[in-house]
């Protein structure tokens, strides 16, 4: 309509300003402050989300922003079709029980964690590439959640649960009688890594048949590592394999990656908070 009569004519019709329209007309070609701020934090979720590497829902990535609601979090996520890595029910068997190794009983199970260097779990698993079986064997912290050893081979024996073992006390130091938890794997029932337990003053323990709720917490990090980077790779060595694996430990799990069980801190910063012990 502007184009077929003089803009004074009709703002003196609809008794306007020109001053008025034309305010009017820039207001209206310019964002408003909710859509500045939804762009901004549309702009800021894509950018967690791909620091996260593409494996945090709405519930951690609102729990980064800070003062935003999940819900809001999760709208934005679903217009942009942010969908966070999804888990495989595909898994390995490592866990070869069938052998005449003592069976330590479940001393887990009857002890309250409630310290770091308490109580450590581990367990073995496999990761598939182009070469071969790459097997991981990795301990985790009972109480902080940090995987303070682990070892890769392309063969999977007691003396890679040793090498495991022998990182983290290495790196942790831990005090005698601490509990290292296993399922009943032939690696760790192995006169090997018994006499490596005994050699630095630690407890075996050992799940009970049938039982993965015993390793509950190893489980829970393997699902992690492999739906958050193993399953959505192609490796096409071993040593690719094995760059990735450290990278998502020592990099991203340890260091960055949220634990709702944590307070979302990762490992790392929930460790930091700790006071030492006297």
């Amino acid at each position: 309509m502007s184009g077929q009569y003089k803009i004074e004519w009709l703002c003196e019709a609809l008794m306007v300003s020109r001053s008025g329209y034309y305010g009017w007309l820039k207001r209206r070609s310019q964002p408003g402050r909710r859509a500045c701020e939804e762009r901004q934090l549309t702009e800021r979720i894509h950018e967690e989300f791909e620091r996260s590497r593409r494996t945090y829902g709405s519930p951690r990535i609102a729990r980064v922003i800070g003062s935003v609601s999940c819900k809001r979090v999760a709208r934005i996520m679903r217009c942009c079709n942010l969908r966070a890595r999804q888990r495989s029910k595909y898994r390995v068997a490592t866990t070869d029980s069938r052998h005449g190794g003592p069976i330590a009983p479940n001393r887990l199970l009857e002890t309250k964690v409630q310290r770091a260097d308490q109580a450590w779990v581990t367990d073995a698993t496999a990761v598939l590439t182009a070469e071969g079986w790459l097997y991981v064997v990795a301990l985790l912290d009972v109480y902080t959640r940090r995987i303070v050893g682990w070892a890769m081979d392309q063969c999977l024996d007691a003396q890679m649960a040793v090498n495991a073992l022998e990182m983290a006390v290495g790196q942790r130091r831990p005090e005698p009688s601490m509990i290292v938890h296993s399922d009943r794997g032939s690696q760790f029932a192995s006169a090997l890594f018994r006499e490596k337990l005994r050699e630095h003053g630690l407890l075996a323990s050992m799940s009970r048949k049938a039982n993965c709720y015993d390793n509950a917490f190893m489980e829970s990090f393997w699902s992690s590592m492999k739906y958050e980077t193993v399953y959505h790779r192609k490796y096409a060595t071993r040593a690719e394999a094995r760059s990735a694996i450290f990278d998502y430990i020592e990099s991203f799990y340890n260091r960055t990656r949220l634990h709702s069980s944590l307070g979302y801190q990762s490992p790392v910063q929930f460790e930091s908070t700790l006071k030492p012990i006297n």
